[in-house]
């Protein structure tokens, strides 16, 4: 059933222009198609994310959509050269180091948006 299809993440956004900017200028990204209900971003093959108008804010206490790369270094290296700025975590449970966490199978590195969600580099290993 589900488990053969695509998915998308939907990202809520307070400044629609602000996230626009956000997803060109730092993620390197150009809306596939727009209109009144959002930013459609293609990303891979079969993925896509949306950037919609939303007067509810984004808590940004949890992953709510990522990315799967081959070399996590390398990505945070470019992203962090464009201007995104790292989360940092220091706790018992999740420690990172130079922006990135080992979480067992995968290595992560999380970053906000414009709009405050929680967006995640996965690289598993």
């Amino acid at each position: 059933m589900l488990a053969n299809r695509p998915i998308h993440a939907a990202l809520p956004a307070v400044d629609l222009e602000r996230a626009r900017r956000f997803y060109a200028e730092k993620l390197g990204l150009t809306p596939e198609s727009e209109g009144p209900g959002g930013l459609f971003y293609r990303c891979g093959e079969n993925t896509q994310l949306l950037v919609f108008p939303s007067q509810g804010r984004a808590s940004g206490t949890h992953s709510q959509a990522g990315w799967m790369v081959d070399d996590i270094e390398a990505e945070v290296a470019e992203l962090k050269a464009r201007g995104v700025v790292f989360e940092e975590y220091d706790m018992p449970s999740l420690k990172t180091i130079n922006s990135v966490a080992s979480t067992g199978p995968a290595r992560a590195a999380w970053f906000k948006d414009s709009e405050g969600n929680l967006l995640v580099l996965l690289q598993f290993v």
